[in-house]
């Protein structure tokens, strides 16, 4: 689950840095610092996410990713992207942690053929 979290959020570091250099052209150094404070808050996010915090921090930069739609427009078809993507790792990522328990749960298969020698 972390990896494919941290993974979506690296991609929007690279996003947002790409939007605000279309952004840049609008003359507004508030829309600059907004997106840098972004785009540094998702690399704090991908160290959060050993805890449900950091997943529920995550959740919180998606919906301020999908705000700077309001400065550069053809943000909003990738917003709604990198959103399907953040749900796909939450989802997946659940799955995938539940089968390695069951996995370690089971045991080491070559465990178990050096026990039966």
């Amino acid at each position: 689950m972390r990896i494919l979290g941290s993974a979506v959020l690296s991609m929007e570091f690279l996003i947002m840095g790409f939007a605000m250099l279309l952004a840049k052209d609008s003359g507004e150094p508030l829309t600059l610092i907004y997106g840098a404070v972004v785009m540094f808050l998702m690399i704090y996010a991908i160290r959060l996410l050993k805890k449900r915090s950091g997943w529920i921090f995550g959740s919180i930069l998606q919906i301020a990713m999908a705000a700077y739609s309001f400065v550069v427009p053809s943000m909003a078809i990738v917003n709604v992207m990198f959103v399907g993507l953040w749900i796909a790792a939450i989802i997946v990522g659940r799955k995938g942690e539940a089968a390695r328990a069951a996995l370690l749960a089971q045991g080491n298969p070559a465990d178990r053929k050096g026990d039966e020698k």
